[in-house]
């Protein structure tokens, strides 16, 4: 209930992030994944895309994998924004991954969530929080880029009004553009 009332006043994140283990093969600390090979899942979007999709499946492309809730303010703001990036840059091969950390209880919401807020992307339930153990997104929204190898480029934490200028630089420069 907190938290939910903490998202809902608009904070730059929200605090959800996983069910708080420290299990996984990932470091603790998201930004320590910066340089190093992206930890591989494999998900059945709920939406944006059909049939099981894995990250290793998505090499040669650009990946943002984007952590968020139904329940996040700020991931109501961001969502529009990463539609906006898909659009421009999916041909060029950016591909991105709504990876929602929603509770059990939520999961219906998802597909609806997606489609109030534009995305056409793949979006993904994490269902026994897996995901989230292996790359322990601080906040509500996190984002990770990915580059064409594999690799963690670039980590984002929450959303705030005009970082898509500097996420659209990355995935630019990471695209070759």
């Amino acid at each position: 209930m907190l938290l939910a009332l903490g998202c809902a006043l608009g904070l730059a994140g929200c605090a959800a992030t996983s069910d708080g283990s420290k299990g996984g093969d990932s470091p603790a600390d998201p930004s320590s994944l910066v340089g190093n090979p992206a930890p591989d899942f494999s998900v059945n979007p709920v939406s944006g895309s059909t049939g099981t999709m894995s990250l290793k499946g998505l090499h040669g492309n650009v990946v943002l994998v984007d952590f968020w809730g139904t329940f996040c303010e700020p991931c109501k703001k961001s969502f529009p924004k990463l539609q906006d990036l898909y659009a421009k840059y999916s041909a060029q091969g950016l591909r991105i991954v709504g990876v929602s950390e929603d509770e059990v209880d939520d999961k219906d919401k998802i597909p609806t969530f997606a489609r109030t807020y534009g995305a056409k992307f793949a979006v993904a339930w994490d269902e026994d929080k897996a995901i989230a153990r292996r790359y322990k997104p601080e906040t509500m929204p996190s984002t990770f880029i990915i580059d064409r190898r594999g690799v963690v480029r670039f980590t984002h934490a929450g959303y705030h009004d005009g970082e898509e200028v500097q996420i659209q630089k990355e995935i630019e420069d990471l695209l070759g553009r």
